[in-house]
């Protein structure tokens, strides 16, 4: 067992311990860093992803920080009553709202496409946690909100991905990429661990586009619907970082070859294509996503829930056991904290982005 693993079970004592706690106790002290551009910070999330690989790839420590991210978070369990009793949560960034036996998140970050970040995080989990935590939710659905930018003003856009102006900033931390993947992504594909366990299935609606980190959600839904004409794709080349686990859960929706051409040459998909119905399990014209919704959970409730949680634990047992998922964060772990600290990350943002020219 490494240093770190050892460190970090003991820091644990026993009880669940998220990633970013671990980081602030172990971890080298980012006050100054976080006030440096992209370009200007001096390394030290290295460290950060040093520490995390260690955890991760020690079978023990590992499998307990794996754990831990999956258990509701203290928010969400003090929101729940309130919740329950009026069926909205309205968390800035993120909005759950209870509609029959569905619960309909909203991703919602409108000056910005509906891009995440740092502050976008935390509510996004909580709304993750409520849906599968309130007993009267049977199905939840995952959606982008209303947009304001000129171009789109007064459409839905699933999500933009992560925020490259904020990212070039240098006000992404490299933290953000290891609590999302870690925290409410699997929270989607597994559920909430704990004393008393919970997963639901759960629908991608996806308007406009699903750009980066949107299209890594599509990996984890049960089922996706998109508008036809919609834009899925991975910009990873163009940006210079890994997309979060497409690595290990993209090729088994489309096939390893088209795989390494999403990822490593950019290649795009569009909804209402065959390349697209490879990750759309629905597509339907514009203006008929709320119908289609309303259908589709429907469909999946009508039959009764236990099965489909049962069979979706059994599928997953082949598609992605808890071992090698642990496995893959390990080395993403490190990989991600040197793709984010290189300056060809820095580079690609200019080049690509013009991110020099953008403001907030």
């Amino acid at each position: 067992m490494t240093d770190a693993a050892g460190a970090y079970l003991e820091l644990a004592g026993g009880g669940p311990l998220r990633a970013e706690a671990f980081l602030a106790q172990a971890g080298p002290d980012l006050t100054a860093e976080r006030e440096r551009t992209l370009a200007d910070k001096e390394g030290l999330e290295l460290e950060q992803g040093r520490l995390l690989a260690e955890v991760l790839a020690d079978p023990v420590a590992g499998a307990h920080l794996v754990d831990s991210m999956l258990r509701p978070t203290p928010e969400a369990l003090e929101r729940l009553d309130d919740f329950h009793a009026t069926g909205v949560a309205d968390l800035g960034a993120a909005h759950l709202r209870r509609e029959g036996r569905a619960g309909v998140l909203e991703l919602r970050n409108p000056r910005h496409l509906n891009a995440e970040d740092d502050g976008t995080l935390p509510a996004t989990e909580v709304a993750v946690d409520l849906a599968l935590l309130d007993p009267e939710i049977e199905i939840g659905v995952f959606r982008g909100g209303v947009v304001e930018h000129p171009r789109y003003a007064g459409k839905r856009i699933f999500g933009a991905g992560i925020n490259l102006t904020l990212l070039y900033q240098g006000q992404v931390s490299y933290g953000f990429y290891m609590v999302r993947d870690l925290g409410y992504v699997n929270k989607l594909y597994r559920g909430l661990s704990g004393p008393e366990p919970v997963e639901k299935l759960w629908v991608g609606a996806v308007e406009t586009y699903a750009i980066g980190g949107a299209c890594q959600l599509l990996h984890v839904m049960d089922h996706v619907i998109a508008e036809r004409g919609a834009r899925l794709f991975l910009p990873a080349r163009k940006e210079g970082i890994i997309p979060g686990a497409s690595n290990l859960r993209l090729p088994r929706a489309v096939g390893a070859r088209l795989a390494r051409q999403a990822i490593l040459s950019g290649r795009e998909f569009v909804a209402g294509t065959p390349g697209g119905d490879l990750l759309v399990d629905e597509t339907v014209e514009p203006g008929e996503m709320d119908a289609a919704i309303d259908a589709r959970v429907e469909a999946l409730t009508s039959s009764g829930l236990v099965n489909a949680a049962a069979n979706r634990r059994a599928l997953r047992v082949g598609e992605e056991p808890l071992e090698v998922f642990r496995e893959y964060m390990a080395v993403y772990a490190r990989e991600q904290a040197v793709c984010h600290l290189s300056p060809a990350l820095v580079q690609n943002l200019e080049r690509n982005w013009n991110a020099k020219e953008r403001r907030v």
